[in-house]
């Protein structure tokens, strides 16, 4: 398979792309430029390693693409029971979208990207260290984490894109997995609206008749976590999609102030300042 580098992807509606350092502080720069030799190494391994071998990178791809959002949640947790912050609306999106990759995963295994051992041991292998890796610079700044994934989430993107590109006649002819069917045709879509935190719950319903379906609704998936990705650089930015939009005096503790929502990084640079 060529490789499919995020940066060569259509801009998604609504977000810039993250492989291009924005003019932001010379902070923000470095998280970014970090970032993005981060996720283009690991692009560089897999268009080695997966020429041509569509399934079975895409198993991989969504084996990591689940493990930032256990990292997410688990930080969370862990803040919430020191008693630091809370952050409701986050571990509620960040499970959604742990539910909504896992499914991906349930997808990619059913169409036989897991049968060799080999490539079940490099997707739980480097998944190992992307979670310790993703912990530790949540806690330093959550801002390059968010970063980070939407760099991930972008690449994923631009893979399936091309992917529909190059086999739209070929998977016309084949069936949707059952797997896929079972998710995207559910009668109870509450997890599929809650992730896609730019949308206006049940605006999105998949329409799946066969394979080509199926890695389309995928594709889109990504770019809502893109969206996702992107609302959540900005602290505090993150709501539920099925909030309302007044809380009310007893729903204000699930609200979080933006000075709460800093990590590492950024208390430095305010103590600094002060």
């Amino acid at each position: 398979m060529e490789s499919f580098r995020a940066r060569e992807a259509a801009p998604l509606d609504g977000a810039d792309d993250p492989m291009v350092p924005s003019d932001e502080s010379w902070v923000v720069k470095l998280e970014q430029s970090v970032n993005i030799f981060l996720t283009e190494s690991v692009i560089m391994v897999l268009d080695g390693v997966y020429r041509d071998r569509n399934y079975a990178r895409f198993f991989v791809l969504e084996t990591i693409a689940r493990v930032p959002y256990f990292a997410f949640i688990s930080v969370l947790h862990m803040y919430e029971t020191f008693g630091w912050w809370r952050r409701a609306d986050y571990i509620k999106v960040h499970f959604a979208e742990s539910w909504n990759e896992f499914h991906h995963l349930l997808i990619m295994e059913e169409l036989g990207g897991n049968a060799l051992w080999i490539d079940r041991f490099l997707a739980r292998f480097m998944a190992f260290f992307y979670y310790f890796m993703t912990v530790g610079m949540y806690m330093l700044s959550p801002r390059m984490a968010y970063h980070f994934s939407e760099c991930v989430e972008r690449h994923a993107y631009s893979t399936y894109d091309k992917f529909l590109k190059l086999h739209e006649e070929e998977l016309k002819r084949l069936p949707a997995p059952e797997a896929a069917l079972n998710y995207y045709l559910n009668e109870d879509l509450y997890l599929f609206d809650e992730f896609q935190t730019a949308r206006v719950p049940c605006s999105r319903r998949p329409k799946i008749d066969n394979l080509y379906d199926v890695f389309v609704n995928i594709r889109d998936d990504e770019a809502e976590h893109c969206k996702t990705m992107k609302a959540c650089q900005t602290h505090g930015n993150l709501r539920s999609p099925h909030s309302a939009h007044n809380c009310s005096e007893a729903d204000m503790e699930c609200v979080i102030p933006e000075n709460d929502c800093e990590g590492i990084v950024d208390r430095v640079k305010k103590s600094r300042t002060k």
